[in-house]
Formats: C-alpha cells, sequence, structure tokens
C-alpha cells in the first residue's frame, strides 16, 4: 500500500505541488470572502428564502402568494423549486429562527461550496502540459467581480454552481451519479434548466439508446419533483404559476442594459423568442457534436445572461466556472489534433 502511493505520489508531484498552492490561494479567498460577513444582507434574494421557510413553519404556503398578482409585475414571489425553501425551514425549525443566525448558519455554507468550485475547477483543468491554466482557473474563479460580488450578496448560487460543475466533470465516468448531482442543483436554484437538453444530447450522443436518454432525464427531473410534490398536493395552481412566472414577468436588470426583446417592445412569452431560438441554435449545434460539452455548456448559459430579459448580478457567477472549463477543453482539443496530425505526417 505504501509503495503504492509512492509510486503515485511520483507520478503526480506536480498535481500535488500545485495543490498546495491552490489551498493558499483558497486560504487567501477565505479571508476575503468573510470580510464581506459584516455587510446587512435583508432584502437580499436568500433573506426572502428565510421568509419562504418561515411561512412554512407557520402552515403557509409560499407559493400561493403569486395568485393575488398578475404573473408580470414581481412581488418577490418564491419562484425556485422548493428544496431551499424547505432546507431553510428545517434550520428554522432546529434553532436557528431569528434572520442573523440563520444567515450565519449559510454564510459557512456558501463559503464552503464558493470554495468547493475552486478545488474543482483545479481538478478538471489541470494537465501537465497547461499546469498553468489550473492556477489561473482557481485564481479567476476567486477574485473576478461576479463571484465576489455573489458573496457579498450571500446569494444561495454557490450551492447549484458547485452541484453543476462537478455534475458536468464527472458526466463520462460517473453519470448516474452527474445526474443526480445536476437534479439536486436544478431543485436549488433552476437557472442551469437550460443545460438540461444538452444532458439529454450528450446521453443519446453516447448510448444511442432512447430507453437511456427518458431514464437519464427521469434522473433530473427526480429531486425538484420529489421536493415539490407536497406544494403540488396543497396548491397546484400556486406551485404551477410561481414556477411559470420567471417566463412572464417584466423585463428587468440592475445593470441598464436591454435586452433586444426589450428594444423590440415585446413583452410576456413572445419576450422569450430570441432567448428560445438562440437556444434551440446551440442544442442543434451540440447535436452536430460540432462544440464540446463545456463549450456547449458555456455557449447555452451565455445566451441566457445575454437574452434573457431579466438579468441579476449573481447570474454572472454561473458563467465564470464554465468559461474557464471551456478554455481547459479547447486546449485539451487542440493538444489531440496536434498529436493526431504528427502521426500523421509521420506515417
Amino acid at each position: 500500500m505504501l509503495a503504492k502511493i509512492k509510486v503515485w505520489a511520483q507520478e503526480q508531484w506536480l498535481f500535488l505541488i500545485l495543490g498546495i498552492a491552490v489551498l493558499i490561494i483558497a486560504l487567501i479567498a477565505l479571508r476575503v470572502n468573510t470580510r464581506f460577513w459584516s455587510i446587512d444582507t435583508m432584502g437580499s434574494d436568500t433573506y426572502f428564502s428565510w421568509v419562504e421557510g418561515r411561512r412554512i413553519l407557520k402552515g403557509k404556503n409560499p407559493y400561493e402568494r403569486i395568485l393575488e398578482g398578475n404573473m408580470q409585475e414581481n412581488q418577490k414571489y418564491a419562484t425556485y423549486f422548493p428544496l431551499f425553501y424547505e432546507t431553510s425551514a428545517l434550520v428554522q425549525a432546529a434553532g436557528f429562527r431569528r434572520y442573523e443566525v440563520w444567515i450565519n448558519f449559510y454564510r459557512y455554507i456558501f463559503l464552503a461550496c464558493n470554495l468547493a468550485i475552486g478545488f474543482v475547477l483545479y481538478g478538471l483543468t489541470f494537465s501537465k502540459r497547461a499546469w498553468a491554466l489550473s492556477l489561473l482557473a482557481v485564481l479567476f474563479w476567486y477574485f473576478n467581480r461576479w463571484t465576489m460580488a455573489a458573496s457579498r450578496s450571500v446569494a444561495l448560487d454557490f450551492i447549484p454552481i458547485f452541484l453543476m460543475v462537478l455534475s458536468l466533470g464527472i458526466f463520462d465516468c460517473h453519470r448516474k451519479t452527474s445526474l443526480l448531482l445536476f437534479s439536486f442543483s436544478l431543485a436549488f436554484k433552476q437557472i442551469a434548466i437550460f443545460l438540461v437538453p444538452l444532458y439529454l444530447i450528450w446521453e443519446y450522443q453516447q448510448s444511442r439508446s432512447l430507453r437511456n436518454t427518458i431514464a437519464a432525464g427521469l434522473w433530473i427531473a427526480s429531486i425538484p419533483l420529489l421536493s415539490s410534490i407536497p406544494f403540488l398536493f396543497w396548491n397546484m395552481e400556486g406551485f404551477i404559476k410561481s414556477i411559470a412566472f420567471s417566463a412572464t414577468r417584466n423585463p428587468d436588470s440592475l445593470f441598464g442594459a436591454d435586452s433586444i426583446d426589450v428594444i423590440m417592445n415585446l413583452s410576456g412569452l413572445l419576450a422569450r423568442i430570441p432567448l428560445l431560438v438562440m437556444l434551440l441554435g446551440t442544442y442543434f449545434v451540440a447535436g452536430q457534436k460540432a462544440i464540446g460539452r463545456y463549450g456547449a455548456a458555456v455557449l447555452v448559459m451565455g445566451i441566457f445572461i445575454g437574452f434573457n430579459p431579466v438579468l441579476y448580478v449573481q447570474y454572472l457567477a454561473w458563467l465564470m466556472p464554465l468559461l474557464l472549463l471551456a478554455v481547459s477543453e479547447w486546449i485539451w482539443v487542440k493538444y489531440e489534433n496536434s498529436v493526431t496530425q504528427e502521426n500523421k505526417e509521420q506515417l
């Protein structure tokens, strides 16, 4: 056993040395992010997730409020799948009832997921021929403005982003685990929902089995569906309208950068046509195998950010790890092509 460990260490010495550097970088990132912990986050999206958890504990359905609205004006409705609202209620039931105590508990969870994303990116982008990229990926993720902005606003997005990145990274070698992780990601916050067709395309391309593709879809739908069952029985109309609200709500951007639908004076479902057209184009390209897995994912997320009528600062954080993975994928493909070309020349 010791001999095997020694052999592994000799083969992976560069990975271990760089891993120490990554750990030091993560400790610096930890210090930087804890500086935000003194900021008042009352009124943030995560604050309203605490509110929804409190409603559940009081026997109130968080999805019923939308029945009093018009499906266009945002009144801080519960629009995510319910897993985080349910965990919010459980944490409050465990004694963390006051918002200040509750958010202090979740700060550790969010920070752990933030740091874990950096470690996963290091593992997925590392290669001996392009080792500097893995360090750059970690530095880029921890210290770009969008990651720090999400951390500053105690965005719960770090949990689903971590699950999404890990899911993409292990898709080839641990298929069911990958699908289940992605399912959990959607159940916490469904920002990555437009990646679902990509997962199904990849499954069909590799298995050439419609049955396996349907099974993959069921795996992805499993956690959002299971966590939603109580609310479907409680008030199906309220739940469906709350989840669908994101597709009908009025445009909203914190950056003052209008999407094409706003410029063309489109509203409601019509406003989503440019987004859907671009997404369908990406799925077609992915179906032709003209783009890699990470490249397709970054394109889908980029289209969502660039064409969705609603844009908040934490959305940009979803794009950052996918950019790094896509660059790593491009380097790997370029290397494989060069090796293939050299072999042809030798023949």
